[in-house]
């Protein structure tokens, strides 16, 4: 069956395609017992507006953008960015509206995009995720007045509203914890060092050992993935004075270095500690079930989404610093393996 049009309401309505458009609008030229006609005709026949048309005229799109720099690959793999989807796809339905999502290989690539589902009418608003210090996409984006929110700490956002968690916090917490235990050499697999956030729990790692009296903790840099993950925790598990906790910066990495203990013949946590960053099915399904962080991801989502709508609508919208992730102990801690603080 086509798509029924503004002709076929007027053709069953017996008036002319303008008179149609008129009462689909609301606006004035016809009675309003024709309009009444006319909108009862259009419900009967499951007409909706043309986004399309709508767009051209000035109206919304009725849609937000998410591009990615992501392999396509870890999307599927990582639940956080499908929780964080949720969460605004959630908030974003209950305003019919819809979210165009691409994945992009570099930043040029993300603000090319942008710059075409801005022009083409496409979308009313955009999400800035992975932002990085002196990010180009930032200028861009303010340059084609394009409304848009950072996902990410509010430093290198420029003049755009940004939500963010304080990771600082969480990392102060997670350090604090295994210096109690007894922890004296701890490592952390991260991600890519040019991300904003990684740059922030560096920052705090380093504080947080010198505020425990713990060694500097040793950090590898990654890509987020598992296979990245897992060669970084092999070779610090190798290395001559290896670490007895490790944190890692996302689920996938904590569980690749689950194998990579066991194909060295450590037992968790007994001869090493681990700690995901934030908690998931992933985490939990695994023995022992994994010490991590954890927020209402979803829940993250729909705040950034509510925002992007109210600055769609002309609503001023200032930065939203959101709850930090919290760490819950879980099976894959313990104190070291004499089960005694080291001595300093």
């Amino acid at each position: 069956m086509k798509r029924p049009t503004m002709a076929d309401i007027a053709r069953r309505a017996g008036v002319s395609k303008v008179a149609v458009s008129y009462a689909l609008n609301d606006q004035p030229g016809v009675s309003d017992a024709t309009r009444a006609s006319i909108k009862s005709i259009a419900e009967e026949l499951g007409w909706r507006p043309s986004s399309a048309a709508r767009a051209l005229t000035g109206g919304r799109a009725q849609a937000v953008g998410l591009a990615l720099c992501r392999p396509a690959r870890m999307l599927g793999v990582e639940p956080f960015f499908m929780e964080f989807i949720s969460g605004v796809e959630a908030a974003l339905s209950e305003r019919s509206y819809a979210l165009m999502l691409q994945m992009v290989g570099d930043q040029e690539q993300e603000i090319e995009v942008c710059r075409r589902w801005w022009g083409e009418r496409r979308i009313d608003g955009v999400f800035l995720m992975d932002l990085q210090a002196a990010d180009a996409r930032v200028p861009a984006v303010e340059a084609l007045g394009l409304p848009a929110v950072v996902v990410g700490p509010p430093d290198a956002s420029g003049s755009l509203p940004a939500i963010w968690s304080d990771d600082g916090e969480s990392i102060h917490e997670i350090v604090r914890y295994l210096a109690v235990l007894g922890h004296r050499h701890i490592a952390r697999v991260a991600g890519p060092a040019e991300l904003t956030h990684t740059a922030v729990r560096d920052r705090a790692l380093s504080a947080a050992c010198q505020e425990a009296g713990i060694p500097e903790a040793a950090v590898v840099h990654t890509d987020y993935t598992g296979d990245a993950g897992a060669r970084a925790a092999r070779s610090l598990l190798i290395a001559r004075e290896r670490p007895t906790a490790i944190v890692f910066d996302n689920d996938i990495m904590a569980v690749a270095a689950l194998s990579v203990a066991q194909e060295l013949n450590l037992s968790i946590p007994r001869d090493l500690s681990i700690v995901a960053w934030d908690e998931s099915p992933l985490t939990q399904v695994v023995r022992p079930v994994l010490s991590a962080v954890t927020r209402d991801i979803p829940a993250y989502g729909a705040r950034a989404a509510n925002a992007l709508l109210a600055l769609i609508a002309g609503e001023a919208v200032h930065d939203i610093r959101d709850g930090y992730a919290r760490f819950v102990p879980r099976g894959s801690t313990c104190p070291p393996s004499d089960g005694r603080p080291e001595s300093s």
